[in-house]
């Protein structure tokens, strides 16, 4: 698993803060008891040995961690460290320009380092060189290094080389046989002290040794040899077998997505958004009628026709009127030879609700209003022209009779005021941040899950009981809410109190969390 998407879904499996086997971690610091003598032995030759310092040990053998723990230990008022680096600075000429830029030296010659040296001594000040992967010095920028530490009498310098074993046969031949440097070779972690590693290792990330069986652990140490890079690189690999063992059960049980859970959530969105758009697509069309146009055959003159009074819906609209042929289009009528045509309000034949009538009829004009206010007065059609087959002459038009008749004022409906309904408020689960900061550091509760939403949280408080709590935090420099289950004095009974979980909560893998951790967490999200 090298690819970004493998890292992340490594960390969410295991509910990681960060890789905890990762090269390098910040701020992680393991030192077992075996490396304290070495510690002690290289400030005691540094100050009585006049040879120059090797430490030895294969690649991932903590030559870096001890280097740093040597300068950290060192008295910074009386010693003065210079870390030079042989990675793509092998040559004495780049080692040397190092050197002297961590002593603001002008010149990078070996007289003039040796002079401040010799300066900073009288003032009682000693001077370290520590070069780290000293393995890829060459053969002169050794012998350069093999004569800073000689000195001269102006001073010397205490030099300390880290490097993989197969250095120690070129600085031999380098040293033609003399006796000029001393070796301390580094040995690899006990099982114990590879168990303390990896322990200390997980609970950085926000776990604990108890994801790895005790026969995993004696795995990772023998095929680590005790190294701890090889430790690194062993236990990521078993972490990552048993997370695609994991998965691949699953995967057996039925068909299941592999996509990352925040590609999963976007894909989710643009479903939702394709289904509203569908259904507002549908709701337009439906409510979108073609208004009902009246029509008269053609070549044909309809019989007059009278509507004395019309048949009210129970509704309250008035019904169209049809007439035969009205799939054909209506003759334009001639100059002069204008019709009375029956209509029907605008609104209904628009289609509205009477709600949306009211809008309408206040733009209409004013012969529309009289149309929809008086539906119920007689409308007498007058016949249209026949025609002759004589030419004859056109008769004036002939204004259609129609009684007049006065509109009964229309009460104006009143509608009850209903009360709104009030819908029933839904507790919302505060961060109980608080909570957590009554608990005592030492006790430990039980991590059950982390969400991105607050409101997922939430969901799961409220559906589980009132021993789940949940505190919001940083991951990935994302707020992430993290549901927690009890109080408990020690490891041992939160991990009985897991046992007892119900199945479906036992399959999200949770583990036991002092609540320091938490109200650290906490505390750095504010």
């Amino acid at each position: 698993m090298t690819s970004l998407h493998a890292d992340e879904a490594f960390l969410d499996h295991y509910h990681f803060t960060h890789d905890p086997f990762a090269a390098r971690v910040p701020g992680f610091k393991f030192f077992p008891a075996q490396r304290k003598p070495v510690l002690g032995q290289l400030h005691h030759l540094a100050r009585y040995s006049q040879l120059l310092l090797v430490v030895s040990a294969p690649v991932g053998g903590g030559k870096t961690l001890l280097r740093q723990a040597l300068v950290a230990s060192t008295n910074k008022q009386t010693v003065q460290s210079v870390v030079v680096s042989a990675k793509g600075a092998s040559d004495p000429a780049s080692i040397l320009r190092q050197i002297a830029q961590g002593l603001q030296v002008q010149r990078a010659e070996l007289p003039a380092v040796l002079a401040q040296v010799g300066q900073l001594a009288l003032t009682g000040q000693e001077v370290y060189v520590l070069v780290d992967d000293a393995e890829d010095l060459s053969d002169a920028a050794l012998t350069s290094l093999l004569s800073l530490a000689v000195g001269n009498a102006e001073g010397r310098p205490h030099v300390f080389l880290f490097a993989e074993s197969q250095l120690l046969s070129r600085l031999e031949q380098v040293a033609a046989g003399e006796e000029r440097f001393h070796v301390i070779e580094l040995q690899p972690y006990s099982e114990d002290e590879t168990r303390e590693y990896m322990a200390q290792r997980l609970e950085g990330a926000g776990q604990g040794i108890e994801l790895l069986s005790d026969e995993q652990v004696a795995d990772i140490h023998e095929q680590s040899a005790g190294w701890p890079g090889g430790i690194n690189q062993v236990a990521r690999e078993s972490l990552i077998e048993a997370m695609l063992a994991q998965r691949n059960a699953a995967n057996r049980g039925g068909f299941s997505f592999s996509l990352p859970r925040k590609h999963l959530l976007a894909l989710c969105v643009v479903a939702v958004g394709v289904l509203a758009a569908w259904f507002m697509q549908g709701r337009v069309v439906e409510d979108v009628e073609a208004p009902v146009v009246a029509q008269l055959p053609f070549g044909q003159v309809p019989a007059p026709a009278v509507v004395t009074e019309p048949v009210v819906s129970p509704s309250g609209a008035a019904p169209a009127i049809q007439f035969e042929g009205a799939n054909q289009p209506v003759p334009l009528p001639l100059v002069g030879e204008a019709q009375p045509v029956i209509r029907e309000p605008l609104a209904q034949a628009a289609g509205l609700s009477g709600a949306e009538e009211a809008d309408v009829a206040s733009g209409t004009s004013a012969a529309d209003v009289v149309a929809e206010v008086s539906p119920v007065a007689p409308v007498v059609s007058a016949p249209a022209a026949v025609p002759a087959p004589e030419p004859i002459k056109a008769a004036p038009p002939v204004a259609p009779a129609v009684k007049p008749v006065v509109a009964a004022p229309v009460a104006p409906a009143v509608v009850k005021p209903q009360a709104p309904a009030v819908a029933p408020v839904a507790t919302k689960p505060a961060v109980t941040g608080d909570w957590y900061a009554t608990q005592a550091g030492a006790r430990f509760t039980l991590q059950i899950l982390g969400a991105r939403l607050e409101s997922g949280a939430q969901a799961f408080v409220r559906a589980n009981g009132a021993d789940y709590h949940y505190f919001k935090k940083q991951h990935q420099g994302k707020p992430l809410f993290v549901v927690t289950y009890g109080s408990f004095a020690t490891r041992d009974a939160a991990q009985a109190a897991l046992r007892a979980l119900p199945a479906k909560i036992q399959a999200g893998k949770p583990w036991p969390r002092n609540f320091a951790g938490i109200q650290q967490e906490i505390a750095q999200a504010r």
